[in-house]
């Protein structure tokens, strides 16, 4: 019997794997635009069950299964009895019990682990508070197809740096070695339980300020400042954060070849302004697309 696979996490994968995962997209990506398709997983069923709301996660994994030969069915918290109080790890033996694999999106780590913990196929995690790890298969898928390598690399992280997207983007640093810095204000720094992950040796640095953060970079990514379940914080993280805008000015730090990410959706005139959004520089939205490669990519690696 194969034992089954989570994605809870980018290190669930073996760098060869995340290479082979990339390399996969590219075919994927190429095939599509050339209205080739695909039937590896015919007949699989993809359980998606959304505790956050979602537009980039739901539609790409729904898309990418279907462009498979599969189908998908999501499953809204309000919709399911998870809202009247049954346990996550029921819910997660009947779902193993219908689907193949199973993508969650949830707030807290100790959900996704009991969760997948519990279920009998694989769980891929659709974000957390600890990570968003299919968000970075297409961030970093993005800056391979852009820049040509990850190796050597000189990546800014601007903004808030105790999210999950920022834990993710430290992780993805170890693994392929490439500078990290983030720059934050002491308030949403990463916390050392986060940095001492890092080891010996990687070169993941914090800095207080943006513009020694994005001096010379290759990439400079960013996220909104107020993320779903901390909107009653709204109004102190506008004003610690109000310095750290992604900007003409401090894309202008960068080298003259980087390209901005951000993961979507983003609050135009807040963490980034609208006229680097819509820049040459911009791999935006090519980001976007990318999440329905490398879930196509990800979902035939664990339920092929």
């Amino acid at each position: 019997m194969t034992t089954k696979r989570d994605f809870l996490q980018l290190a669930d994968l073996t760098r060869q794997e995340l290479d082979q995962l990339f390399a996969r997209s590219a075919v994927l990506k190429a095939d599509r635009r050339a209205r080739k398709t695909h039937q590896t997983l015919a007949g699989r069923t993809l359980a998606i069950v959304l505790e956050k709301n979602s537009t980039r996660t739901r539609l790409s994994f729904e898309a990418a299964i279907h462009q498979l030969g599969g189908h998908a069915i999501t499953l809204a918290t309000a919709d399911s009895q998870l809202s009247r109080g049954e346990p996550i790890d029921d819910t997660a033996r009947v779902t193993s019990s219908y689907a193949d694999g199973i993508v969650f999106r949830t707030f807290g780590d100790d959900r996704l682990q009991t969760l997948a913990r519990a279920s009998s196929v694989p769980v891929i995690n659709g974000l957390s508070a600890g990570g968003h790890p299919v968000q970075l298969l297409a961030d970093l898928f993005t800056v391979i197809e852009r820049l040509g390598t990850l190796e050597g690399r000189k990546v800014a992280w601007v903004g808030d740096g105790a999210s999950n997207m920022a834990f993710s983007w430290i992780e993805a640093a170890r693994i392929f070695g490439f500078e990290l810095r983030i720059g934050a204000p002491k308030e949403y720094a990463p916390p050392a339980s986060v940095l001492s992950t890092v080891g010996a040796g990687a070169r993941v640095h914090v800095v207080s300020d943006p513009r020694e953060a994005v001096q010379g970079a290759d990439v400079v990514s960013t996220d909104v400042w107020t993320s779903m379940g901390q909107e009653a914080e709204s109004a102190e993280r506008l004003r610690v954060l109000g310095g750290y805008q992604l900007d003409a000015a401090l894309l202008a730090k960068a080298a003259p070849s980087a390209i901005v990410l951000h993961c979507l959706p983003a609050h135009r005139g807040e963490e980034i302004t609208g006229e680097v959004i819509d820049s040459p520089q911009s791999a935006i939205f090519q980001e976007a697309e990318n999440r329905l490669h490398t879930s196509k990519a990800l979902l035939e690696l664990l339920l092929a």
